[in-house]
């Protein structure tokens, strides 16, 4: 019996992984993960005092008792026991991947599939390559289908997670500048996010593809199997309604149109929600139950969130930044919101040698917007923003001490940065 094979026994008996000594599940199954700055295998004899049945070790020095398992590497043998688990599950699972959206479009998408099937998905942002398999084996015999969100920075991730997860259908949001300094390029970007096309493509799977992005229709152009949704040309088809400050979706279901409203804020979301009912559609889901679902779903983790407090409408989107995204953002909420607006933006982190660059065209962007309040906040917009007109701040705790002596308290705000500027700090200091 190889050392997955036992585990597997075991997970069978106890279903629960942990791999926080921290908080751990009584009868669980502790796995021993290394970091940079961490190596779980120091928190193994914790975690069995705790509680754990076993735990899963890669060095010896930390054996403890017969609850002690010893492997080669302990991320391996978790993404060995997921392999394995996926395959008996033997359900459908959806893998969605992307530059900006692909978590709105899981919410969504999973939200939707509810409706008739008892879904297993993602939370969180458990994307990696820990996140993948942990979110596997949360699923069990009553799951029956898995909605299973992959995230990247580096070449070869995608594939990497394909091989865990082995998906029958898939989806890429868009493509994009981000993670710039892992992937070198926004070519080594699309190499990254195709291999989820090349894992269908192998395994005779399906694609849902965008038929307006020219660039996911290019990368599909050889897969035989999709269904495509968009604005016309397409498998299904619907158009955005405005309706400021949300986006409403008109679409084309086989029996007639339906009208859906949401609470989502940015007409880059026509996408993702095309993209979720597609889908919905494509299983059989009641255009009625999607059409509820829709409308009772609302953004939170601060994500296109709309926050009101007082005389302010708030859009708070700090939970990510890159190009694409910040630039979408920025146009959404000008078009979107008239009055008074504010734009409180953060740097954009990991963009590597195109960092300054990419910032350049934010301030380029943005310096044709005279009537709008607009505070720059991080390092990178402070250097790159010396010669443009504009309010910058080293850090949000500068901003913060701003705000508590100069209060906004009526318009419209925009929030927007990485996660890293740590923005909503703001919220507490924004009247």
């Amino acid at each position: 019996m190889t050392a997955t094979e036992k585990i597997y026994k075991l997970f069978n008996e106890f279903p629960y992984i942990s791999t926080d000594s921290r908080e751990i599940y009584k009868d669980s199954i502790f796995f021993a993960l290394k970091g940079e700055n961490f190596n779980g295998n120091k928190f193994a004899k914790e975690a069995l005092q705790k509680g754990a049945a076993f735990a899963i070790i890669d060095e010896e020095e930390y054996y403890y008792s017969e609850k002690t398992i010893l492997v080669n590497n302990a991320l391996e043998s978790l993404q060995d026991l997921a392999r394995v688990h996926r395959k008996k599950l033997g359900i459908l699972i959806l893998a969605i991947t992307g530059t900006n959206g692909k978590t709105t479009t899981k919410e969504l998408v999973s939200i939707i599939l509810s409706q008739k099937f008892n879904v297993s998905f993602t939370h969180g942002n458990l994307n990696n390559h820990i996140g993948v398999p942990l979110t596997l084996l949360k699923m069990n015999s009553k799951t029956e289908f898995g909605v299973v969100e992959m995230g990247a920075n580096h070449s070869g991730e995608i594939a990497n997670l394909c091989s865990i997860a082995d998906p029958d259908f898939g989806l890429i949001t868009n493509i994009g500048k981000a993670h710039l300094e892992g992937f070198g390029s926004l070519e080594g970007v699309k190499k990254t996010k195709a291999e989820l096309y090349l894992h269908l493509k192998k395994n005779d799977g399906t694609i849902f593809l965008n038929a307006n992005n020219s660039v996911l229709v290019k990368l599909a152009k050889d897969i035989l199997n999709k269904v495509t949704y968009g604005k016309n040309d397409a498998d299904f088809n619907g158009e955005p309604i405005q309706s400021p400050p949300f986006i409403h979706i008109k679409a084309k279901f086989p029996k007639g149109v339906l009208y859906l409203n949401t609470n989502l804020i940015g007409d880059f979301n026509f996408e993702n929600i095309m993209a979720a009912i597609c889908i919905g559609n494509h299983f059989g889901v009641d255009p009625l139950k999607i059409q509820n679902a829709l409308k009772e779903y609302t953004p939170k983790n601060n994500r296109s969130q709309l926050i009101n407090k007082g005389g302010l409408k708030i859009i708070m989107d700090a939970y990510n930044a890159n190009p694409t995204s910040m630039q979408a953002s920025i146009k959404s909420f000008i078009s979107g919101f008239t009055g008074n607006n504010f734009l409180i933006l953060g740097d954009m982190l990991e963009l590597g040698k195109s960092s300054s660059q990419e910032h350049i065209k934010i301030l380029i962007q943005i310096q044709k917007y005279q009537t709008t309040n607009i505070f720059l906040i991080g390092p990178i917009f402070t250097e790159v923003a010396k010669n443009y007109n504009f309010s910058t701040f080293l850090n949000v705790d500068q901003f913060c001490k701003y705000l508590s002596e100069n209060k906004i308290k009526n318009g419209n705000i925009l929030i927007k940065g990485s996660r890293g500027i740590q923005l909503e700090k703001i919220l507490d200091f924004i009247s």
